[in-house]
């Protein structure tokens, strides 16, 4: 869970009243992210253009390891032998949404 400093803390009226302040400050550096309220509760971060394309970067990185990890098994399972014909597994999936749908 992300935590946020007293200063990170923004009531939407503030935001909508100050939103330059606000953006100079994220972009300037003064704060790291800015937590938009609405009724005490947390709706919206504000992050900076430099910071949320890092957060993507890393995001991309992430996801391509997961792909690269799931063709890994995929090409272990193959070694070991761990597969089925085509024509099984079409007839396995047929057989279980009858199934599913009684």
């Amino acid at each position: 869970m992300v935590t946020y400093g007293a200063n990170e803390l923004i009531p939407s009226s503030d935001f909508d009243k100050k939103f330059g302040s606000y953006l100079y400050k994220i972009k300037d550096n003064t704060v790291d992210k800015l937590a938009i309220l609405k009724n005490n509760k947390v709706e919206a971060v504000l992050i900076s253009k430099d910071e949320y394309e890092a957060m993507s970067e890393a995001m991309k990185l992430i996801e391509a390891q997961k792909l690269i990890k799931s063709i890994d098994n995929g090409l272990e399972d193959i070694k070991k032998g761990n597969t089925k014909p085509i024509d099984t597994l079409w007839d396995e999936l047929w057989l279980l949404s009858i199934v599913t749908i009684f």
